[in-house]
């Protein structure tokens, strides 16, 4: 049975046979229904850092990886050792919340025991020397080859302290978390798109008037007045929609 398979029977065996959910169960819904009031990234990733940090046994910490054209930054985390620990990743482009957004698949990366371990090269040691001993990370959307836009990283501070059960919540979590992502960047992103084509209209509109004035006050046509408006604007280094916007709103005094 597929990990995601392994997941959904672990929630359902949180369930005590009623029609009332058990507490994992009942901390899911909780997520989702609070997912549904997120309207920006941040806010959905505290929202899944808070719900790991309840349901996920052995989590100690909690942290969201996110890449970005500089790298790699932590955002959200239940305490500042988890950006620590994620810090230390970054600069060594090596760690499990690294490696789970390049790893193909589920993106689940797992160590049991970062102190006896080099996988990771300096990064275990490291860890272990923080009091950090077990670490779960788990690649965020989209799925596929990657490379995925960040990972839910998940700690614990005793050795072999994150187990199975662990990780499938974590991959129900990690699936919420990239599902509502997705929706808050796509509405984001339409958003940015429909106040540049409103910034785009309101800019076309503003040099309509200004041409307008221009061929009215000097007798000439739209061609020549879009020209000394473009003059305008290379002169000053102004944008050319500043420069209309400018002779419109003063229109009166000139």
């Amino acid at each position: 049975m597929d990990q995601e398979a392994a997941a959904e029977r672990a929630l359902l065996a949180s369930v005590d046979g009623s029609d009332v959910p058990g507490p994992v169960a009942a901390e899911f819904l909780a997520l989702a229904a609070s997912l549904m009031d997120a309207s920006t990234v941040r806010g959905v990733l505290v929202r899944v850092v808070e719900a790991a940090r309840a349901v996920v046994p052995g989590a100690d910490l909690v942290s969201v990886t996110l890449r970005a054209a500089g790298g790699f930054h932590t955002p959200v985390e239940t305490d500042p050792l988890a950006t620590r620990l994620d810090e230390i990743q970054y600069r060594l482009d090596n760690g499990p919340c690294v490696d789970a957004t390049r790893k193909a698949g589920l993106g689940l990366t797992f160590c049991s025991d970062l102190a006896a371990s080099t996988r990771f090269g300096p990064f275990g040691p490291a860890a272990a020397d923080l009091g950090v001993h077990s670490v779960l990370a788990i690649g965020l959307f989209p799925d596929g080859d990657g490379p995925r836009m960040g990972a839910l990283n998940i700690y614990s501070r005793q050795v072999a302290g994150l187990d199975e059960l662990d990780r499938d919540l974590a991959l129900v979590l990690a699936a919420h978390a990239s599902t509502a992502l997705a929706a808050t960047m796509a509405a984001t992103s339409a958003e940015l798109e429909a106040a540049q084509l409103r910034q785009a209209l309101e800019s076309r509109d503003v040099i309509g008037q200004a041409k307008g004035i221009l061929m009215e006050r000097r007798k000439i046509g739209a061609d020549e007045a879009f020209g000394v408006l473009r003059s305008a604007s290379q002169a000053l280094n102004v944008k050319l929609a500043q420069v209309a916007k400018t002779l419109v709103d003063r229109r009166t005094e000139v």
